[in-house]
């Protein structure tokens, strides 16, 4: 026989659905913020054109060479940027709302800036050096992506926000995966230059964009901005467990 669950005992039942198993469910509408963003993109690239651009120069940009080897952490910062969001909504839910809230201020702050300060660069190659399967992909980036909104790089400040998504967690806790990230978001931001993609300038304003937004988003001055610091989250966890 069955026996009957003890008065007062509470059943919770386990949540259905694609993502029940996530930590952050609760917190996916966050990433909602991609589409909005990539659609005030295009239409800053496509649509809302300036009359004047501000050419992005500097001479140690000529002393930069052009290489199509640094086309793979070009296009790995693709997935070097998904893996992060996926593997923060799925393990720590509170280190995905951080790395949201610096996506959304950081990329929120480039488009306002790219409106107001329109920038451009006349850095790539007429001719590549060297005719292979690099040179090519690097000839598609160029075909799709314009080399207008150039400043500050958002190749830069998305692996930047891996980077600060990595240390949030305890991926960094592990020398193997320090080096990884390390190396894998100097590459990329590496990759921008090496490709004449950006200026030394872009790859600079990218940095500094990342440094205020990380202090904003992650620094426990103030608990963090919007309440997201961990000095907030330690005080959600304590009123929950009171």
């Amino acid at each position: 026989m069955k026996k009957d669950a003890p008065a007062g005992a509470l059943t919770q039942a386990r949540p259905k659905g694609l993502f029940a198993g996530w930590a952050a469910r609760e917190s996916l509408w966050m990433a909602a913020y991609w589409p909005v963003y990539g659609l005030l993109f295009y239409l800053l690239e496509r649509v809302c054109r300036p009359e004047r651009y501000h050419v992005m120069y500097t001479a140690l940009d000529d002393v930069i060479p052009f290489h199509e080897l640094f086309v793979i952490p070009y296009v790995f910062w693709f997935l070097y940027l998904i893996g992060i969001h996926c593997y923060t909504a799925k393990r720590d839910a509170a280190a995905f709302r951080r790395l949201m809230a610096f996506v959304a201020v950081s990329h929120t702050c480039a488009l306002a800036i790219f409106f107001l300060f329109p920038t451009c660069q006349h850095l790539r190659p007429l001719v590549f050096p060297r005719d292979n399967v690099l040179t090519d992909i690097v000839a598609f980036f160029y075909r799709i992506d314009t080399s207008t909104n150039v400043c500050p790089s958002l190749h830069v400040v998305g692996s930047m926000a891996v980077w600060y998504g990595a240390k949030d967690t305890k991926l960094l806790a592990h020398r193997g995966w320090r080096v990884f990230f390390l190396l894998a978001t100097a590459s990329i931001c590496l990759s921008t230059v090496f490709l004449k993609q950006h200026s030394v300038l872009d790859v600079a304003a990218g940095l500094l964009l990342s440094h205020v937004v990380y202090r904003l988003v992650y620094h426990p001055v103030r608990e963090g901005f919007l309440g997201l610091g961990r000095r907030a989250e330690r005080r959600r966890r304590i009123s929950r467990r009171a």
